[in-house]
C-alpha cells in the first residue's frame, strides 16, 4: 500500500501545483474573466454575456428537470459544458440559452421568442400542462452568468433582504382565490383559477472596473433579477402592460406568450471579483440567527466531554492503584473491571460482519475527514460545482486499501479463517447496498423522465470505478492485513467463558445502546439543519469551517460516550463490548433518521408518491453511511481504551 500509494499522491500533487501554476494561482475553471465593449474586445477580453441555464427544481418535489423538458425559448446552437462527475451526481444539466447580451449595452423589452398553443393540438395542450405543472408546484429557474448564479433579490421580515438564486416559472391562485408563492408579489395577480406566467426579466448586471486599478476591461460581480408578467397584445412587444400573462387552469382558447427581457448595467468599484459571493451567503435565511446556537451547541458538548473525561481519569487512576496494591486472594474477592480480564478479549459473534462493517467505516472516516479540510481551504466552494461530491467519490474509490486492511486484520484478530469471504464482503457489501438503493431511485427518476436521473454510461463509469480500482486496492490492502500478525492482546483469553451476572436495567445491551448516541447527535442538529436545507430546500451551504468543527467534537463525543458506557458495563461484569462499541455510538445514526423523518413532516412541502419515496430513499443510504461511520469511531475508542486499562493492570 505505502510505497504505490505515495507516488499516486505525489503524482496528483504535482498536477495539481502545475494546473495551478498555469492559472496564476486560480483554482482551475475558477479564474476571473474580463469584459470590454464591443469595439475594445479582444481575445483577453469578451464583448458578449452568455446566459446558461440550469436544470429547474422545486421545495415541493424532489424531482428536477431540464430546460429544455419546458416550452422556453431555446438557443438553436445549443451547446453544454463539460460537467463533472458530481454535477451529473446531483442531477445538475446546464446548457447555452438565446439570452446573449453586449457588454455595457442597455437594452430595453427585447423579444427572445414567442410560443403559441393550439387548443386542437394534443403536443401543444400536453407542454402547456408541463408548464403549468412547473408553475403549480413552484419549480424555478436557475440561470449562470459568468459562473455566477442570477438572483432574485426581494424584502423579507425584518427588513432584510433574501436573495434567492433562482426564481419561479410563474404562480397559482387558486380556485378559493389564495395567492400561492410568488403571485404575492403583484396585486394584479388575483383572478381565482389562473395561473401567471412569469414571461418577463429584468436584469441588472454589475460590474467592477480595471481602469482605476491599472488593468484593462471590467469583471462582473454580480447579477440580480426581478421577474414579471406581461401580456403583449402589440407585434413588437412593449414590456409596459398593465395586464399580467394569464394562463386558465382550463385550456379552452389558443394562446400566445411572448418571453423578453430588458438589462442595464452599472459599475460598482467597491465590490472585488474575489468577493462577489459575499451578498448571497450572507442574505441566507437563520444563518445570523444559527451561528449563536452554534456556538451554544460545542460550549455544552465541549463542557460535556471536559467532565467525561475528569470523572473517567479520576475514576480509573483509583480503579488502577487499587488492584495493583492489593494481593491476588484479596482480589478474588473484589469485584469490578478487572474480574473480566480472562475474558474481556473473547472474539465476538458475527466477528466476520463487524470486521467488514469496520473496514467500510474506516474508508468512510477517511474520505469525510479529507474532503471535509479541502472545504475549509476552499476548494470545494459553491463557485466550484460539483467538486464537494466529486472529491467524496473520487476518495471513496482511492481508499479501497485501508478498508480492505483494517477489516483483514481484525478478522485475523478474531480468529477468523475465511479470508476470501471477509475481501469479497468488505469490497462488496456495504457498497453493494448503496449502489441497488441508488439504482433503484434512478430508475423512478428515469420513469419520471427527471433529469436527475444518471444517464447509463455515467452508471457504467462508476461500476467502473468501484470494480476496476476500489476492489483492486480493497484486495491490495487485504494482503497487507491478513499478511500482518494479528493483534496482540494484553491479557490472555480463559477458555472456560465467565457467567455474566444479573445486570441492571441501565447496563443492559439496549438502554446503553440507545442513551449512547444521544450527545453526540445533540452536537450535530444544528448543523443537520442546514445540511438538510442544502439538498431539499435548495440553498447553498457554505459553513465549512464550522462543520469540519462540529466533526471533530462528534469524533471526540462519540469516543467519550462510548468510552464512558464501555466502562460501566465492565465493572458490572459484562465483557460483551465488541458489538456494543460500535452500536453504542452508531446509533446516533438512528436519530439522524427520526431528525429526517421530523424534517420532512415540519419543514419541507413534498408532495407526491415518487418525491416522497425518493427523499426517504435517498435518506436511508446517508443513515447507512453515518451508521458505519459513527459506529467505526465509537468501536477503535473503546478498543483502545480497553487495551490500555488491561495493559497497565497486574494480572497473575
Amino acid at each position: 500500500m505505502g510505497k504505490g500509494s505515495n507516488i499516486g499522491f505525489l503524482l496528483g500533487y504535482l498536477l495539481v501545483s502545475y494546473i495551478c501554476l498555469c492559472s496564476a494561482f486560480y483554482l482551475p475553471g475558477l479564474a476571473p474573466v474580463t469584459f470590454c465593449e464591443k469595439d475594445k474586445g479582444g481575445e483577453d477580453c469578451k464583448s458578449e454575456i452568455e446566459v446558461f441555464v440550469n436544470r429547474l427544481d422545486s421545495v415541493e418535489s424532489v424531482l428536477p428537470y431540464e430546460y429544455d423538458v419546458f416550452d422556453f425559448c431555446k438557443d438553436p446552437s445549443e451547446r453544454r459544458p463539460s460537467e463533472n462527475l458530481g454535477q451529473v451526481l446531483f442531477g445538475e444539466r446546464i446548457e447555452s440559452s438565446p439570452y446573449r447580451f453586449q457588454f455595457k449595452k442597455d437594452v430595453k423589452c427585447e423579444l427572445v421568442c414567442q410560443r403559441t398553443y393550439k387548443k386542437d393540438k394534443e403536443d401543444d395542450a400536453k407542454k402547456l400542462d408541463f408548464l403549468k405543472m412547473g408553475m403549480q408546484l413552484n419549480y424555478q429557474h436557475h440561470w449562470i452568468i459568468d459562473n455566477m448564479p442570477v438572483t432574485w433579490c426581494y424584502d423579507v421580515e425584518d427588513g432584510q433582504k433574501y436573495c434567492n438564486p433562482g426564481f419561479p416559472v410563474g404562480c397559482l391562485v387558486t380556485k378559493e382565490g389564495r395567492t400561492k408563492d410568488a403571485c404575492v408579489i403583484n396585486a394584479e395577480f388575483n383572478k381565482k383559477n389562473t395561473f401567471y406566467v412569469f414571461n418577463h426579466v429584468d436584469i441588472k448586471i454589475i460590474y467592477h472596473s480595471g481602469e482605476s486599478e491599472g488593468w484593462r476591461g471590467a469583471r462582473l460581480v454580480a447579477a440580480t433579477m426581478e421577474p414579471k408578467s406581461f401580456r403583449e397584445t402589440n407585434v413588437k412587444p412593449t414590456c409596459d402592460s398593465s395586464t399580467p400573462m394569464e394562463v386558465p387552469v382550463t385550456f379552452s382558447n389558443d394562446l400566445s406568450i411572448s418571453y423578453t427581457y430588458s438589462v442595464m448595467f452599472e459599475e460598482n468599484n467597491s465590490i472585488k471579483w474575489a468577493s462577489r459571493w459575499d451578498y448571497i451567503l450572507v442574505s441566507m435565511p437563520h444563518t445570523n440567527i444559527q451561528w449563536f446556537s452554534i456556538m451554544n451547541s460545542l460550549v455544552i458538548v465541549l463542557f460535556l466531554s471536559g467532565m467525561v473525561a475528569m470523572i473517567m481519569l479520576r475514576t480509573l487512576h483509583k480503579d488502577i492503584a487499587r488492584y495493583n496494591q492489593v494481593d491476588q486472594e484479596d482480589a478474588q474477592e473484589e469485584s469490578g473491571w478487572k474480574q473480566v480480564h480472562g475474558d474481556v478479549f473473547r472474539p465476538p459473534r458475527k466477528g466476520m460482519l463487524l470486521s467488514v462493517f469496520l473496514g467500510q467505516g474506516t474508508q468512510i472516516f477517511i474520505m469525510t475527514f479529507i474532503t471535509l479540510f479541502l472545504a475549509c481551504l476552499g476548494f470545494l466552494s459553491p463557485a466550484n460545482r460539483g467538486a464537494l461530491m466529486t472529491c467524496a467519490v473520487v476518495l471513496w474509490v482511492m481508499l479501497g486499501t485501508p478498508a480492505g486492511y483494517v477489516s483483514a486484520r481484525l478478522y485475523k484478530t478474531f480468529g477468523g479463517e475465511k479470508w476470501k469471504t471477509n475481501v469479497l464482503l468488505t469490497a462488496l457489501l456495504c457498497p453493494g447496498v448503496v449502489f441497488a438503493d441508488f439504482f433503484l431511485m434512478n430508475l423512478i427518476l428515469w420513469v419520471e423522465g427527471s433529469s436527475a436521473a444518471i444517464p447509463f454510461g455515467t452508471l457504467v463509469a462508476i461500476l467502473a470505478l468501484w470494480f476496476g480500482i476500489s476492489v483492486p486496492l480493497t484486495f491490495v490492502g487485504a494482503y497487507f492485513g491478513f499478511k500482518k500478525a494479528a493483534i496482540e492482546q494484553p491479557v490472555r483469553t480463559n477458555q472456560i467463558p465467565r457467567q455474566i451476572p444479573e445486570q441492571s436495567f441501565f447496563t443492559k445491551p439496549v438502554p446503553g445502546i440507545i442513551m449512547g448516541g444521544i450527545l453526540p447527535f445533540g452536537c450535530i442538529f444544528i448543523q443537520l439543519f442546514f445540511i438538510l436545507n442544502s439538498i431539499w430546500s435548495h440553498q447553498m451551504y457554505y459553513m465549512f469551517g464550522f462543520l469540519f468543527l462540529v466533526f471533530i467534537i462528534l469524533l471526540i463525543t462519540c469516543s467519550e460516550a462510548t468510552i464512558l458506557l464501555c466502562y460501566f458495563h465492565l465493572c458490572a461484569e459484562d465483557y460483551h463490548w465488541w458489538w456494543r462499541s460500535f452500536l453504542t455510538s452508531g446509533f446516533t445514526a438512528v436519530y439522524l433518521f427520526i431528525y429526517a423523518v421530523h424534517y420532512f413532516f415540519s419543514k419541507l412541502q413534498i408532495i407526491g408518491a415518487a418525491s416522497t419515496f425518493l427523499y426517504f430513499g435517498y435518506t436511508m443510504i446517508m443513515v447507512l453511511i453515518f451508521f458505519l461511520f459513527t459506529g467505526t469511531i465509537g468501536f477503535f475508542a473503546c478498543f483502545w481504551f480497553v487495551n490500555k486499562i488491561y495493559s497497565v493492570v497486574k494480572v497473575d
